[in-house]
Parts: structure tokens; sequence; C-alpha cells
């Protein structure tokens, strides 16, 4: 819940100034889809919205639908994300209905896992990660889908999963979609997400299961986001 009409404009402009070739996805409050749709309209910068309801339409009041989001030009979405779950109770079917949604309507999900620190120092990182995934492993198609894994502990926290702890999270979520689609876990994209910035992003991109990062705060940057990306492009 960042950002306003002058202030989208100006990050965006600033972010267009700042050429990569990395692939980037811009993910604005639901109510500024349409005016960052038509700032980035001619540029290789995507939309996406931050969550979406899983009903196609009707008396959902607040809410959006994928439908909505693809009309004004939106190509991708963010389910599930650790704050949906945590401040706002969403549990693991409405997580797989609204991918379910996001698809149908022809949305790339970017679809959230992630373990609180207490789950992590229990050792249960793995059964959590997995308990998170199953039902969407065996329910959408898995090479329309992007997986990110963002540790909860490590989310606006300021401390970040060494890369050796989120590439072994990241390993066993292609293995988990292995199991069900091998050509699948071959080409998705796992994304990284906690505390990512400009001075850890190289290290963590050296990581051969780590595919990108799902920004937080450093997005709001420019420059510092765009660091990021050239980053992911290097590697």
């Amino acid at each position: 819940m960042n950002g306003g009409w002058s202030e989208n404009e100006d990050l965006v402009r600033e972010l267009l100034a700042l050429p990569s070739t990395a692939e980037r996805v811009v993910c604005p409050p639901a109510l500024y889809l349409a005016q960052v749709a038509e700032l980035i309209r001619e540029s290789d910068i995507s939309l996406g919205a931050q969550n979406i309801d899983w009903h196609d339409a009707g008396a959902f009041t607040g809410e959006i639908s994928a439908g909505m989001v693809r009309d004004v030009g939106g190509t991708h979405v963010i389910i599930g994300h650790s704050e949906r779950r945590a401040l706002f109770g969403e549990g693991l079917s409405q997580c797989l209905e609204k991918t379910k949604a996001a698809i149908a309507e022809g949305l790339t999900p970017i679809f959230c896992v992630g373990e609180t620190k207490a789950e992590r120092d229990s050792g249960n990182t793995r059964r959590v990660i997995s308990t998170q995934l199953v039902d969407v492993i065996e329910t959408v198609p898995l090479d329309r889908m992007i997986i990110a894994y963002e540790p909860v502990w490590a989310i606006g926290t300021g401390d970040v999963a060494t890369p050796e702890q989120a590439e072994e999270v990241h390993r066993h979520i292609r293995e988990q979609v292995g199991k069900k689609d091998r050509g699948a876990a071959l080409t998705m994209r796992i994304l990284y997400g906690g505390s990512v910035n400009a001075e850890n992003a190289a290290g963590l991109f050296e990581r051969a299961d780590i595919d990108g990062a799902l920004v937080g705060g450093a997005s709001l940057k420019a420059k510092v986001f765009s660091a990021i990306c050239c980053a992911a492009a290097d590697k």
C-alpha cells in the first residue's frame, strides 16, 4: 500500500530511463493499475496486480477479478503473499482458487510460499513449503506459473537468507514440481523474495536455481530496483 498518482509517475518514468535486459514486472496497488499500464504501454515492462479475488464477477464489494486485471493490460498477479496469508487469513484453498482463476484469464500467477522463523528454527521449512505447494502442483498447469520463495522471517526485516539457504529451498521447490512435471521444473522461474537489495542480489543470482527476485521495499527506489535488474541480467 505505497504510492500515489504523482509518485507512481515519477517512479515509473525514472525506471523507464534506466533500461535493463532483465524481464521486469511492476505490481502497483489495484487503484493505479490503469495509470501504470498507460505509463509502460510502449516499454518492455509488464504489469501485474498484487492480489485478485477468485470469482469472475458478482457482489464482492472491494474485490477485483482476474478479468479486470487483464482488461487494463495486466499480465501477472501475485498470489498468496505472506502478508495476505498472515494479515487477511488467506488459506491454501483460497490461494489455489485464485491461481486457477488467474490462469483461466490468461494471467501468470506469481505464487508465493515461505516459512516463519519458528518453522525454520524447528527444522520444518521443507514440510511447510511442500504443504503450501501440493494443491497447486496437483491441480494447475505448472508451465504457466512462477513460484516465489519468500521466507517470512526475511520480509522487510533487513535479514536475508544466505544464497546457500535460498538455493536449498529453491532446489526443493524445483524437485517438488519435477515430481509432477519434469519439463515445467526445468523451465519454471523460481524467484527469491526477502529483503533483496542492490548489495545482495548478485550473490543470490549466482545460484543455479534462483531465477530472479520478488522485490519489496527496494522496488520503490528506481535506481536500486534497476541495479537488482542489472544483476539479474548479468547472470
